[in-house]
């Protein structure tokens, strides 16, 4: 299997969203504070996401265990 390096990552012009995460979290009275004491994930992590940046997949597995909610629920592949 091809390993997709950054390169050809930039070419895909696709990019993870997180809108749906923030909405989500408006919707249940939450700050990003309380996401990330809840989710148990780093200060840096949370800079990631506030920005856009990737963040691991065990990220996203911590975030949608606090909210109790499906990946589909928190993220989405949008074009760049």
């Amino acid at each position: 299997m091809e390993n997709l390096g950054t390169e050809k990552l930039k070419e895909c012009k696709m990019k993870f969203s997180y809108n749906k995460l923030w909405k989500l979290l408006i919707d249940k009275g939450w700050t990003k504070s309380k996401l990330r004491e809840e989710a148990k994930i780093s200060s840096s992590s949370m800079a990631k996401l506030n920005n856009g940046g990737n963040v691991t997949t065990g990220i996203l597995i911590k975030i949608c265990s606090a909210l109790d909610c499906d990946i589909s629920d928190i993220a989405e592949i949008v074009k760049d």
